[in-house]
This record gives structure tokens, sequence and C-alpha cells, in this order.
């Protein structure tokens, strides 16, 4: 697949894969989280939009782990897996409260909501706040952390893609 990129970006893409693994990881956690939390505000919880996110966001934080662990930084680690997984959960428990903040701020303090503002209004703010800034100032602390604190040690696992460099100018594209 990496043959159809051209040659510069490609370089770059391979000097840069747990970051771009990272961000599919995240964008495919994004989904799912945006989905269930649209889900439960349309049903259950119509009137607790923050009770809604974090759930959303714990359901996509397990999805996370398994999927940051096992692809994005397959080849890191350094500690036992226990041990991980929890540093994993407290990173994304403060990630969760980074993320639904926004939330509660244009919801609560801001009174972005019914009967202050339109409808319209309400949905657009909570989509702002939790789907965009929120999902931003914890998709960048979490990627930090990981790299620092839960996955500390590059190469401490091998990997199926460990044997990956950077690939040369003037290979022939197949």
């Amino acid at each position: 697949m990496l043959s159809r990129v051209p040659q510069p970006y490609r370089n770059t893409l391979v000097k840069h894969r747990e970051m771009v693994k990272f961000a599919l990881v995240g964008g495919t956690c994004f989904l799912i989280d945006l989905v269930i939390w649209y889900a439960l505000q349309l049903t259950v919880l119509t009137y607790k939009p923050t009770v809604a996110k974090a759930i959303s966001v714990l359901i996509a934080t397990i999805v996370s782990y398994i999927l940051n662990r096992e692809w994005s930084f397959r080849t890191r680690g350094g500690r036992e897996r226990q041990h991980e997984a929890a540093l994993f959960f407290v990173v994304s428990g403060i990630g969760l409260v980074l993320n639904t903040l926004p939330v509660y701020v244009a919801y609560n303090l801001l009174e972005l909501r019914e009967p202050y503002v339109s409808n319209v209004t309400e949905e657009i703010s909570k989509f702002v706040a939790g789907a965009i800034i929120g999902t931003l100032i914890a998709m960048v602390f979490r990627y930090w952390a990981m790299k620092k604190y839960v996955f500390p040690d590059a190469d401490a696992r091998p990997g199926r893609n460990s044997h990956l460099t950077a690939v040369p100018d003037n290979e022939s594209k197949a």
C-alpha cells in the first residue's frame, strides 16, 4: 500500500508511523464515540449530555486500548501488561475529563441549552464543545502521555512492522 503513496510522503509516513496509526485509531474511536454519544442523547439521556459523553468516551477508550496496544504502539512497551493497562486507563480517565469538560462548560456554565438558546444552537454548541474542542485537547494529551508513560520503551516488543524503514527514492513503483 505504501508503494502507491508519492515518495516524499512515503518516507514521512514510515518515519511517523506510530503517529499515523494513533491518528487512524483515534479517528475510528472518534466515530464510535460520536455514534454512541448521539444515540444516548437522542434516546435515554436526552437531558444528560455530559453523562452521555462520558459513557461514549469510556466505550471508545476500551476500543482504543485494544487497537493502540496491538497496532499503534505494537513494538512499544516496557511495563507489565496489568501496569500498562492501569496507566492507559488513568491517562484515558484524564482524557475523558478533558473531553467532557468543554461540554460541561458549554451546557452548564455558558447555558448554551434550551430554553436559553434555540435547539439548533444547543446541538451545535455541544458538537463543537465535545466532538471538536474536547476531542482535540484529549487527543494531544493522550498521544503525549501514551508515548511518555504507558508505552515508554521503543522496540520493547517485537512487531510485525518492525522491519519497516524509509523507502529509498530510486525504488520502482510496484
